[in-house]
C-alpha cells in the first residue's frame, strides 16, 4: 500500500457552493479562482445582502459562512494554529473531496486545518510529511509549538538537512514517494471522529489529492506511515 495508491483511490463526489452576494461583489470571482482546482460546483446567487457562501451536497446544506469567513478564505494570508478560523466549518465538509493544482500556500491553509484539531485535541498522534527536511525549517516554530502539547508529533521528508535536536520525532526516508508527497495525519485521539488526513501528491506546478475526515481512510494512511517509520 501507499499514499499515491490511496489517493488514487478516492474520487471527490461534487458539492455546490452557493454564494450570496451583490453583482458587484469582488468575493464571488475570489471564490470561484480559490475552487477552481476542487470537485466544487460554484454558483452566484444575487442578493442585496451578504455576502454569506452556503455549501451543499445533493440539495442538503452542509455548512454555512459569512462574509468574514470568505474574505480570508481567499486571502493570501495564513491563520497561526491555535487561531481559529472563521472558514473551518466549510473546509471541514469538503471530506473526500478531490482537488488538482494546488499551490504551496494552499496546500499550507489544508494543513493548518488539520494542525488545529490536532492542537485542539491536545493527545494523539500528528504526522507530517514535509518532502524535505529542509522544508521543516520553515514550520519549525509551529511544530515546536505543537510538540511541546499532549500530542506525539512526527515529521517525515527525504534527509537533506539536520535538524539537530528537537521536541518532535524525525524521520528521514530518502524514496521518491516520500520526496513527492505532502500529508497532514492525525489519529483523532483517541477519538476515530476526530480523525483526518490530509494526503497529496507533486504534480508538475502544483498538488493533486485529497483531505478526509473518514476513520477507516485515516487509519490506513497510517498504516503506511508505519512502513515509512520501519525503512528509516
Amino acid at each position: 500500500m501507499s499514499l499515491r495508491r490511496l489517493i488514487a483511490e478516492v474520487r471527490g463526489r461534487e458539492k455546490t457552493l452557493t454564494v450570496y452576494a451583490p453583482a458587484e461583489a469582488d468575493v464571488v470571482d475570489a471564490v470561484r479562482e480559490y475552487f477552481a482546482s476542487q470537485h466544487v460546483t460554484v454558483r452566484h446567487e444575487r442578493t442585496d445582502s451578504g455576502p454569506r457562501a452556503v455549501l451543499s451536497d445533493d440539495g442538503e446544506e452542509l455548512a454555512s459562512v459569512d462574509a468574514d469567513a470568505l474574505r480570508k478564505l481567499t486571502s493570501r494570508d495564513l491563520h497561526e494554529v491555535g487561531e481559529a478560523a472563521p472558514y473551518s466549518p466549510l473546509l471541514a465538509c469538503l471530506d473526500r473531496t478531490t482537488f488538482t493544482s494546488y499551490d504551496r500556500r494552499q496546500m499550507t491553509q489544508a494543513s493548518r486545518e488539520i494542525e488545529d484539531r490536532a492542537w485542539r485535541a491536545n493527545q494523539g498522534e500528528l504526522h507530517t510529511g514535509f518532502q524535505a527536511l529542509s522544508n521543516v525549517v520553515t514550520e519549525r516554530e509551529t511544530y515546536e509549538q505543537l510538540a511541546t502539547s499532549g500530542l506525539d508529533v512526527n515529521v517525515y521528508g527525504v534527509p537533506d538537512e539536520d535538524l539537530g535536536a528537537t521536541p518532535f520525532s524525525v524521520f528521514g526516508i530518502d524514496t521518491e514517494e516520500v520526496a513527492k508527497t505532502w500529508f497532514v495525519v492525525f489519529d483523532g485521539g483517541g477519538n476515530r471522529e476526530q480523525s483526518s488526513a490530509l494526503l497529496a501528491e507533486e504534480r508538475g506546478e502544483g498538488f493533486y489529492g485529497l483531505w478526509t475526515y473518514e476513520p477507516d481512510l485515516v487509519e490506513r494512511a497510517l498504516g503506511v506511515l508505519g512502513e515509512f517509520r520501519e525503512r528509516a
